[in-house]
């Protein structure tokens, strides 16, 4: 099997506490090189990871003729720009989400790999997953008849001012940093876009959001809502997760962590009578990972492709305006 060399580039917190591990995981994955601003942190994640080599200089990594594919887990604000850059070096790219602040940006970048001719993949991991197939499956196979509601959230704690999370120039914020999540869910089952979409929020002193709710209309009586929020007990590791999707015969519901492996479960009821599936699904990031290698090597195609990337980027855009973020 051909191992793809990769860099990273930036030491985010995501690349240590789950990507990395992923790519360590990964079975066509090679760690080749690290590159961060802070000579003392690069050297801790060379040395914890055992990458080949290591940069202190972003640019530097990109001029690495070796390397084929590099993963972004900068800032917000910093995406656009180096997955851009990415691009001119020729690199094939995994960019955290989200890939833009706007839809128009993603579609320039979706638009600059095609003419350069490399991959370029928006990271949500949990869409690699074998439970989200399952959930599908069910919509799909008309398990709980025709879909009419679904409803997500996902809230986390909230974070000091210097949480890269809580700037507003960042483009922090509850929407960006987890609604995104919430909507590429829905997308995810329904497999279109909104008509309409209203919001409401609640700001920080900074103008960040850092609770909002969102209902969309789908048209044909199709309806979703989800709220997203950093909410809870300051700097904590405590989170919430829900998935709730409502049919003419019956109901999923789903209270799983949207990026936990192991025996992850849901629960279908259908005339009155519960079943509860369990789907046995591998560290996220490292199907996401082997997919892009499988992409580079084999000629798949993204499973985060570039119409649900923009799907989602412009469904965001809706919420965003809805709330005057």
């Amino acid at each position: 099997m051909k191992k793809v060399k990769w860099g990273v580039l930036g030491t985010a917190g995501i690349a240590k506490s789950c990507t990395i591990p992923g790519m360590m995981q990964a079975e066509n994955c090679e760690l080749y090189a690290i590159a961060g601003r802070d000579p003392k942190k690069v050297d801790a994640y060379r040395n914890a990871f055992g990458f080949a080599k290591s940069y202190t200089d972003y640019d530097e990594l990109l001029q690495d003729e070796e390397i084929e594919a590099v993963y972004v887990p900068l800032p917000n604000h910093l995406h656009y720009e180096w997955v851009m850059k990415a691009i001119e070096a020729g690199k094939n790219i995994l960019c955290e989400k989200p890939l833009a602040p706007k839809a128009e940006q993603v579609a320039e970048l979706f638009e600059a790999a095609k003419e350069k001719g490399v991959i370029l993949m928006e990271a949500f991991a949990y869409l690699h997953t074998p439970y989200i197939d399952a959930l599908k499956k069910e919509i799909d196979d008309r398990t709980i008849g025709d879909v009419s509601y679904i409803e997500a959230a996902f809230l986390t704690s909230s974070y000091h001012l210097t949480n890269i999370r809580m700037q507003k120039e960042c483009f922090g914020g509850a929407t960006y940093d987890l609604g995104c999540y919430c909507t590429s869910m829905i997308l995810r089952m329904l497999e279109k876009e909104p008509i309409t979409v209203q919001g409401v929020a609640e700001f920080s002193d900074e103008k960040v959001d850092i609770l909002t709710t969102a209902i969309m209309n789908f048209g044909d009586g199709v309806r979703a809502n989800f709220t997203c929020g950093m909410n809870f007990e300051k700097e904590q590791k405590f989170r919430f997760d829900r998935l709730y999707i409502h049919g003419s015969k019956g109901t999923i519901k789903s209270d799983t962590k949207f990026n936990e492996e192991g025996d992850l479960n849901y629960t279908i009821c259908v005339d009155g009578k519960e079943e509860v599936k369990t789907v046995p699904v591998l560290h996220n990031y490292r199907l996401e990972v082997e997919q892009l290698g499988r992409c580079i090597a084999n000629g798949e195609k993204p499973h985060v492709s570039e119409a649900f990337s923009l799907m989602n980027a412009r469904t965001l855009d809706k919420v965003l305006d809805a709330i005057n973020y």
